[in-house]
């Protein structure tokens, strides 16, 4: 569920108006749910509840400090994956001693700063990097905690892009060798071997993929956790949201398809996995990030013009690839509409949303039968808080969006437009050029 609806006719986030927040600040425009945030969280913690849990928060879907701070706030931890997000929490007001450092090629410098903010694992994805964190920890002169991330081998079915868990893919270490790699690091004296972890991909929304890893987990956690006294098992993340609200139509729950069969949600992900960990007596971390933030967010953009071709209706938009390049990298489904609720039964026009970036790739929807729309007025792109603004660029030198979060009646920029100059403000001209 989320916090984004009609009210008289008009889009609103919470409380607030949506036009009323593109009057004052422009577009394109970030919009945030703190409701839908900390209701998402607040699901998923409680249906992990008879499990000694922990979940960390996977900020590289969001890493705006509001949102952050919101989930800090709530007992969240965060799965990183470079020295800069360690930063970013620790700027948030989030605790280092409840993150996680995930990714295939942490320097020694990252490494360093993770130690001493004494994170509470790495997630190890190579042997080398295993040899990397002792000799670090070593020169340091502390113990380094870490998790090896085992690849199963299952498949996620997801999209390619966003598939971690086979050997086709650069993560963690093949599940046969994981047993071995385990016995060479414990002769590793600066290690600490906490736990174990894996992952499989990114926009689950089944429940089945999980349940196959972990039963093929299971075997390899209970030996080598006897052998090596394990603090954790981390089960990753992945949970998946819909986007295309054509899977919720006839519903009132957003998880539930046409056919009435129902995807994944925090009570049947729980309900399959509870009963298959719980034994295991180990504290079991997880590591969502679009769940928790993906409808938590929208972007709003405005039309510019409508071009009509012979064989398509272009509505051009102010925002672009630059500002939400999952269409354009995925070839992802967001739902577009209107601020100004269209008329039921008003008659519906195939069109293509396409940004101002020089690429024939800029576009956000392709043949989407949408209302009518002309120059002046304003589109949503929902669910689009997780890896929008996150990945966004200055391609073609555009500004980065300013992001606003909602927390009922009350809205608050969490993050500025970007001043032109700022786009350039590392570069220099060498002075012989300027001779």
């Amino acid at each position: 569920m989320h916090s984004f609806h009609y009210r008289n006719g008009k889009l609103f986030c919470e409380g607030v108006s949506i036009e009323a927040l593109v009057k004052e600040h422009g577009t394109p425009l970030y919009i945030y749910s703190h409701q839908t945030l900390a209701d998402h969280y607040s699901k998923l913690d409680q249906a992990l509840a008879p499990l000694d849990h922990h979940i960390c928060f996977a900020m590289k879907s969001n890493s705006n400090l509001a949102v952050m701070r919101t989930l800090a706030n709530l007992g969240s931890g965060f799965d990183l994956v470079s020295g800069g997000e360690l930063r970013r929490v620790i700027a948030a007001g989030g605790d280092p001693k409840k993150c996680v450092f995930a990714g295939v090629g942490k320097t020694e410098a990252e490494i360093e700063y993770a130690l001493r903010k004494k994170i509470y694992s790495f997630n190890v994805e190579s042997e080398p990097e295993l040899i990397r964190i002792n000799k670090v920890a070593a020169r340091l002169k502390v113990v380094a905690p870490i998790a090896v991330r085992v690849n199963p081998n299952v498949d996620a079915h997801t999209h390619a892009k966003i598939t971690t868990g086979t050997y086709e893919n650069k993560f963690g270490i093949q599940f046969e060798h994981v047993e071995a790699v385990y016995a060479r690091a414990s002769k590793l004296k600066n290690l600490w071997l906490r736990g174990i972890q894996m992952h499989i991909g990114s926009q689950l929304t089944n429940v089945a993929p999980y349940e196959e890893a972990v039963n093929k987990m299971l075997g390899l956690v209970k030996k080598l956790s006897a052998k090596y006294k394990f603090e954790f098992f981390s089960i990753g993340g992945g949970i998946g949201i819909v986007y295309n609200p054509a899977l919720a139509s006839g519903s009132k729950e957003w998880w539930s398809t046409p056919q009435g069969k129902k995807i994944m949600t925090p009570a049947t992900y729980a309900a399959k996995l509870i009963p298959l960990l719980k034994p295991l007596g180990l504290k079991i971390l997880i590591e969502p990030g679009r769940f928790i933030v993906g409808n938590a967010g929208i972007l709003v953009t405005r039309v510019e013009f409508v071009k009509k071709t012979g064989k398509k209706n272009f509505v051009v938009v102010d925002a672009g690839m630059n500002d939400l390049i999952r269409p354009t990298l995925y070839e992802s489904y967001h739902e577009i509409v209107p601020l100004r609720e269209a008329r039921k039964g008003a008659a519906l026009i195939s069109s293509d949303v396409v940004g101002p970036v020089c690429e024939s790739s800029d576009y956000f929807c392709k043949d989407r039968p949408l209302p009518k729309v002309g120059e002046g007025d304003y589109l949503a792109l929902l669910s689009a808080g997780a890896y929008g603004f996150v990945m966004a660029t200055t391609y073609n030198a555009r500004q980065l969006a300013a992001e606003v979060m909602v927390n009922g009646k009350t809205a608050s920029v969490v993050r500025e437009r970007q001043p032109y100059p700022e786009i350039w403000a590392g570069e220099k001209i060498p002075a012989w050029l300027k001779k």
